[in-house]
């Protein structure tokens, strides 16, 4: 296991991160980051980060910042968006849950994480349609 690693699942058995996984326009760069020994490109753009909490843990604004630090640290970035599972959305979950995960405190666990987004995204999906159809007067 390369330091990386080990460092990234410190942070996130410190931080009571169950789940972990990192998506938007730099999710395949920052996995394969973590499984080589290549530098991370400069770049201008965020890494964004999705987290699910342990059962027991309770997350404040506090320590959200400090997470959001301490990958920043990590991946030596100017920033990282991190997003917890308990504010998105159904459909926000879904896109995080397509990136790439990172670290799974339990991986069948996970696993069934992953198929619950997404299977529940799948069953609000025709209220978001009628309700972006609402909201954008496209109604047919």
């Amino acid at each position: 296991m390369s330091q990386r690693l080990r460092q990234l699942m410190q942070i996130c058995q410190q931080g009571d991160i169950e789940i972990l996984y990192v998506f938007g326009s730099r999710s395949l760069e920052v996995y394969d980051w973590l499984h080589s020994d290549q530098p991370l490109a400069a770049s201008s753009s965020d890494i964004d980060i999705g987290a699910k909490a342990l059962p027991t843990a309770q997350w404040y604004l506090d320590e959200k910042v400090r997470l959001a630090q301490a990958f920043e640290e990590l991946f030596a970035v100017p920033r990282v968006d991190f997003v917890s599972f308990g504010d998105a959305d159904a459909f926000f979950a879904a896109n995080i849950v397509r990136g790439e995960r990172l670290y799974a405190a339990n991986e069948h666990a996970a696993d069934e994480f992953d198929l619950y987004v997404l299977r529940r995204a799948g069953d609000l999906a025709p209220f978001e349609r009628e309700r972006l159809d609402h909201v954008f007067g496209v109604m047919q």
